[in-house]
């Protein structure tokens, strides 16, 4: 496997990328470095953004720049005031040992004063949006005459933000220039037709991440008719209360508009869009990435530039009406070797559009329930429950406080106390998520079933989950195995941390439950309910509200706060029966 030391690059670069812990080259990395250090042609690199284009290209341009001559060598363009203040920074860091070497950024929506003695200071490398740029060469405060290499990072971008006429300009005022290198994450027609104007004899790299995502990503979709968007976005929100992500909006009034109702609500959350100000845009991300900020609602445009590694979740409010723009947004999480989950909340017709991107990205979909008010307490619940138990107040905090908390409480039990602490916390989601309606669109709840379908089924639960190492196949092949039933008669299966849910029909269900009612998995005795809803709006079963069903002995669901588990979908329908009675 290619390693960073076997590339032929000078010592300052080599030392400067093993202080950074740089060791395996990225797909793009491994075919572009190479070339570019050995014959610099032009080449046209298709990668997604996150795959490491920024040291594709900047480790050959400071591999050949001459640090001794006072003149701007290379100039980078890209769409964004972020992306050019991240490619500054990761290039700075790359030429740490070159003695004498100066980089540059100049952008719009900041004073230009600053970056006129910035320019004046002789740099050999120039970062620039192409309007800022354009506004240096009219004051004649920059010259390009011996610019040599020019790269054009987020190309595709730079178009669709209407830069065609400015990135013109520029290349037909560059007249000493001998390569053009050119990235971009998809190869549309204007971005060809910019190559055929300015480039000579190019060489196209590209890597299977240009239409595929990363393993790491769990890529769900949840199914709510249009109106029930936003309620949808905050289940989600509140069901994932660790979040730090993305939340995507295709238009900039809709990311305003959904920021402003997540804020009103008391979501630490922020809209970022291209009307704002970039003073307003700079402070927004820095909250984000000190964590002040639990989420932003961005544009696909206002998102370029973005460098956070551990961003947990990205958010698709509606789908982009290109399934590319699907593997830009997917991409900001599950960077840097970790894993990360994308979320689409689509409407009935929008199924096609999933299929559609699922070809694209080669990945399935899961799609999953949108979580009712059960779900949420009960998750969150966990989620307090973890907090408090890894948290390690300091010593004079006991000291402090000790004599006044024991003799507040020393009439309470413990169990009673943390009960109390508990509920504190989980009040006010209680009270916000009681008689919530379902948003599974496709779902009658009347008559407690399938439209798509039209046949009863039950909605089963069973007391193992993620944390006995189960995944939906391994589950599957659990029950078929413990109860002599065909697969297809088990149809949307959800697991769940340490429960599962499955549907079956009506007639299978009581075979199932006891065929598995003396079965142990891993030494732990299996249980299996039929799940019935909790008092909370929507519960885990397949009866309506008023249903006069018995409840099976031992069920789960009583409604007590304690109780709080797993969902069920909706759209459940499931094969006939086919088992085995016995």
């Amino acid at each position: 496997m290619t390693s960073f030391s076997d590339f032929p690059m000078r010592e300052e670069l080599t030392r400067a990328i093993s202080d950074l812990g740089f060791e395996t080259p990225t797909p793009i990395q491994q075919k572009v470095i190479p070339q570019l250090l050995a014959e610099p042609i032009d080449i046209i690199g298709l990668a997604q953004t996150g795959t490491g284009k920024t040291a594709a290209y900047g480790l050959p341009l400071l591999h050949h720049v001459d640090v001794a001559v006072k003149h701007v060598q290379c100039l980078v363009l890209s769409p964004t005031r972020e992306l050019c203040m991240q490619i500054q920074e990761e290039m700075s860091k790359y030429g740490t040992y070159m003695r004498g070497l100066r980089i540059c950024a100049v952008y719009g929506g900041v004073p230009i004063s600053g970056q006129l003695r910035e320019v004046k200071a002789h740099p050999q490398v120039i970062v620039a949006t192409p309007g800022r740029l354009i506004d240096l060469l009219e004051r004649k405060a920059l010259s390009l005459e011996h610019l040599q290499y020019v790269v054009l990072d987020e190309a595709d971008e730079m178009l669709n933000m209407g830069f065609r006429e400015d990135i013109d300009l520029i290349l037909k005022n560059t007249p000493s220039r001998e390569h053009t290198w050119l990235f971009s994450a998809t190869m549309s027609n204007e971005v060809r037709g910019i190559a055929k104007r300015f480039m000579k004899d190019w060489k196209e790299f590209s890597v299977s991440a240009a239409n595929s995502t990363n393993e790491n990503i769990d890529h769900q979709y949840y199914v709510a008719n249009h109106h029930n968007r936003f309620e949808t976005l905050r289940r989600l929100l509140d069901f994932t209360p660790g979040i730090y992500g993305i939340i995507f909006t295709r238009t900039k009034q809709d990311a305003q508009e959904v920021s402003e109702k997540l804020m009103k609500m008391g979501y630490p959350t922020s809209p970022l869009h291209g009307d704002m100000d970039q003073k307003m845009r700079s402070k927004v991300m820095e909250r984000f990435k000190a964590k002040s900020l639990q989420c932003i609602v961005a544009t696909d445009v206002a998102a370029r530039g973005i460098d956070v590694n551990d961003i947990t979740h990205v958010i698709n409010y509606e789908l982009p009406d290109d399934p590319e723009v699907y593997t830009h947004r997917s991409g900001r999480t599950a960077r840097a070797g970790k894993s990360g989950i994308c979320m689409s909340i689509v409407s009935p017709k929008q199924i096609s559009n999933i299929r559609q991107i699922e070809r694209l990205v080669k990945q399935k979909f899961h799609k999953s329930d949108i979580p009712d008010g059960a779900e949420i307490v009960r998750k969150k619940m966990f989620f307090y429950l973890e907090q408090i138990a890894a948290a390690e107040p300091k010593a004079d905090f006991a000291k402090l406080y000790k004599d006044t908390i024991h003799e507040t409480f020393a009439d309470v039990d413990k169990d009673e106390l943390i009960r109390k602490l508990i509920y504190l916390q989980l009040k006010d989601t209680i009270l916000t998520y009681q008689d919530t309606e379902d948003l599974n669109a496709g779902y009658d709840r009347k008559e407690g079933k399938d439209r798509s379908f039209g046949n009863r089924y039950v909605r089963l639960f069973i007391n193992l989950g993620e944390k006995d190492g189960l995944n939906e196949q391994k589950l599957m092949q659990f029950i078929v195995e413990s109860t002599d039933i065909e697969p297809n008669t088990i149809d949307r299966m959800t697991v769940r941390d340490m429960s599962s849910f499955f549907n079956v029909p009506g007639d299978a269900a009581e075979h199932i439950m006891e065929n598995l009612a003396n079965k142990k998995f891993k030494g732990r005795k299996v249980r299996v309910d039929e799940a019935e809803q909790s008092r909370f709006g929507g519960g885990g079963g397949g009866e309506s509200r008023g249903s006069s069903r018995p409840k099976p002995q031992g069920a789960r669901y009583s409604g007590d706060v304690k109780s709080y588990g797993g969902g069920r979908d909706r759209d459940g329908g499931g094969g006939g029966y086919k088992g085995k009675r016995k």
